[in-house]
C-alpha cells in the first residue's frame, strides 16, 4: 500500500514539476501613478522588499521615475515610480510632469493608486483623463478599450473597517473600466501577494531583463543622493524647505588615491545639498551640524552596503538661488 502511496505522490511531483515549467515567463514595465502622497513609493518598496523610492508623508517626494526591479521564478516586473501628476507651479514642477510623459510612454501595464480613506477627486479625474489620452480609445457607447492593463491598487486599507472597504471598491469599480482591483495595505504589508500575483498575471509574455539580484536601475551615487534627501525629510518634516537638492559630486575609493591620505581605508562620497535661500543653510545644516551629523550616523550603514566597503559621508551645504525655475540649475542638479 505504502509503495503505491509513494508511486502516486512521485506521480504528484513530476506533474507539479512539469506544470511549473510549463508556466510562461512573463515580463514588462509597470508605471505606478496616483495623486502625490497616496503611497506609491511605499509600496514599490513593500514590493521590492528593500528601500528603492524614499516615502514620506509630504507631497512631491519622488522627482525622478525611480526603476524597481520585481523578479520571482517566472516573472520580473520593473516598477517605474513616477512623481505624482499634478499642476506645476515652477519649471522643476513642469519637469517633474515630463518625467511622468516620459514613464508612461512605454509601459506594459498601469497601476493607478488610489488612497481607501480619501475620496475620489479632481486630481484622480484628471489622472484618469491622462491615462485615456495615452493609453485607450472611445468606443461608440462611451466605454473605453484600453491598449494596455489598467489595474486599480486601492491603499491604505488599514484605514477602514470592512463595510466602509467595500463601499470603497465599489466606487472605484464604477470610477473607470479596470482590468483588476486589487486592496493593499503597504505599511502594515497586507495583501502585498496579492497585488504581486495580479500585476504578474496582466503582463505579457517576455523575457528577463536584469540580472536576479538587481533591485533598481539606479547608480549608486543616485541612490544615495535620495537617501540623503529622504532622511532629511524624515528628520526635518515641516521644517525642511522643499526646495532641498541633494547630488552626489563623487565616490571616491581608497586604491584611487595614491597617497591614502584622508582615506582611512574609507571610501569618500562627497555631497552636495542645495537649498535656495542663505536663511535655509541653518535648518539645514543644524546647531553644532547636528542634522549633518544624524543623517551620517542614519546612512552608514546603507551607504556602506550600496558602495561595497566602508564609507563616509563628506556634506556640504550650499546655496543655489531659485534653483526651482532656473533652467542652468535644473540641469546642473539633474533635472
Amino acid at each position: 500500500m505504502s509503495d503505491q502511496n509513494n508511486t502516486v505522490n512521485a506521480g504528484n511531483e513530476s506533474a507539479s514539476e512539469a506544470s511549473q515549467e510549463n508556466v510562461p515567463y512573463r515580463s514588462g514595465f509597470v508605471a505606478v501613478v496616483g495623486r502625490p502622497n497616496v503611497g506609491k513609493s511605499t509600496l514599490i518598496n513593500a514590493l521590492i522588499g528593500k528601500q528603492i523610492a524614499i516615502a514620506s508623508s509630504r507631497p512631491e517626494t519622488t522627482r525622478k521615475a525611480i526603476r524597481g526591479i520585481l523578479t520571482t521564478n517566472h516573472a520580473q516586473l520593473v516598477l517605474v515610480d513616477t512623481p505624482g501628476i499634478h499642476r506645476p507651479r515652477t519649471l522643476l514642477g513642469q519637469r517633474l510632469n515630463d518625467v511622468v510623459e516620459e514613464s508612461l510612454s512605454d509601459v506594459d501595464e498601469v497601476a493607478f493608486l488610489l488612497p481607501a480613506d480619501q475620496e475620489i477627486g479632481p486630481g484622480d479625474k484628471r489622472i484618469l483623463s491622462r491615462l485615456r489620452s495615452d493609453f485607450a480609445t472611445k468606443r461608440d457607447d462611451g466605454t473605453f478599450a484600453w491598449k494596455v492593463p489598467l489595474i486599480a491598487v486601492v491603499t491604505k486599507i488599514d484605514e477602514l473597517n470592512r463595510s466602509e472597504l467595500i463601499n470603497k471598491l465599489m466606487e472605484i469599480n464604477e470610477f473607470a473600466d479596470f482590468a483588476d482591483i486589487v486592496p493593499v495595505s503597504a505599511l502594515e504589508h497586507d495583501n502585498l501577494a496579492e497585488v504581486k500575483n495580479v500585476l504578474i498575471e496582466h503582463m505579457p509574455e517576455g523575457p528577463q531583463m536584469y540580472p536576479d539580484d538587481q533591485i533598481s536601475e539606479e547608480r549608486p551615487e543616485e541612490t544615495i543622493a535620495e537617501l540623503i534627501r529622504g532622511t532629511f525629510l524624515e528628520a526635518l518634516d515641516d521644517e525642511l524647505p522643499h526646495s532641498l537638492a541633494v547630488v552626489v559630486d563623487s565616490i571616491d575609493y581608497p586604491e584611487d588615491n595614491e597617497t591614502g591620505v584622508g582615506y582611512d581605508g574609507k571610501a569618500q562620497v562627497h555631497v552636495s545639498i542645495y537649498v535656495e535661500r542663505d536663511s535655509q543653510k541653518p535648518i539645514i545644516i543644524g546647531k553644532g551640524a547636528s542634522n549633518l551629523t544624524y543623517v551620517k550616523k542614519k546612512l552608514r550603514t546603507p551607504v556602506n552596503r550600496i558602495v561595497g566597503q566602508k564609507a563616509k559621508l563628506d556634506l556640504h551645504v550650499k546655496v543655489a538661488k531659485g534653483w526651482q525655475s532656473d533652467p542652468k540649475q535644473l540641469e546642473k542638479l539633474g533635472f
